[in-house]
């Protein structure tokens, strides 16, 4: 069987500190994973190597099959792979629209073209729009992601993650510093996602993360503790030691 994700023996050392230790995953197609953990569990590093940011120490990485464990990270949106971050990369200093046009860039063709002049008028500013509209800001392209609100900053993020078109999306805490109604709506969007994009989720929003979930994987201290559906999870006893407080 071909997995979405998987991941053998994930190493990841800081002098003598094993921040990823030995993870093992497998994610199947069209999945919807949480991964939840204390913070220095590791889930952020775990991600980190498999988008290419962070070399594993050891162990390899798949996506859909093939070994991306030393691609570098320009080349992995190519292998359907993307990606939001806990925290947010944007350029402030340039429009929302402009914002997403860099990204469709870096999945284009056009990319090679060193010398090609974008306008407003270009075709992937029209796919931009087309995006924007698709997380209700269409009303904002024009305006400057510094000016933004925090909520609509991850909205945009989530927006060029999917403009990538990916077979397999990392989430890295989506809903982190949201007010309440930004999370309901940036909930609704996740849920909105087609099952051809498979889903990798860290979240601390235990309610919201746990109506997402599939299957959950623990991490605590780099290492994989327990796995399986959610009330397998929920339940275990290693997950109310270390996670849950009770």
């Amino acid at each position: 069987m071909t997995f979405a994700l998987e991941v053998k023996n994930l190493c990841k050392k800081f002098g003598g500190v094993a921040v990823t230790n030995n993870i093992n995953l497998q994610i199947e197609s069209g999945e919807r994973r949480l991964i939840i953990g204390p913070n220095g569990a590791g889930k952020t590093t775990l991600f980190n190597q498999i988008t290419g940011e962070l070399l594993p120490s050891s162990g390899t990485v798949e996506v859909y099959g093939k070994d991306v464990t030393y691609l570098p990270p320009q080349a992995r949106p190519h292998m359907g792979l993307s990606r939001t971050f806990q925290i947010i990369n944007l350029f402030n200093h340039e429009t929302a629209a402009h914002n997403v046009v860099l990204a469709l860039l870096g999945v284009s063709r056009q990319r090679f073209n060193a010398f090609r002049k974008l306008s407003v008028t270009d075709e992937l500013y029209e796919q931009a729009l087309e995006i924007l509209k698709s997380v209700d800001l269409s009303s904002s392209a024009t305006r400057k992601v510094g000016e933004m609100s925090y909520g609509e900053q991850r909205r945009i993020e989530i927006g060029l993650a999917m403009s990538q078109k990916p077979k397999l999306l990392l989430l890295d805490e989506p809903l982190a510093g949201l007010s309440h109604d930004e999370r309901l709506w940036i909930k609704d969007l996740i849920a909105s996602i087609p099952r051809s994009t498979t889903i990798v989720m860290i979240e601390h929003d235990m309610d919201v993360a746990l109506a997402f979930a599939e299957k959950i994987s623990l991490l605590h201290y780099g290492t994989l503790i327990v796995e399986g559906d959610r009330d397998t999870v929920v339940n275990h006893p290693k997950t109310k030691e270390i996670y849950l407080g009770h």
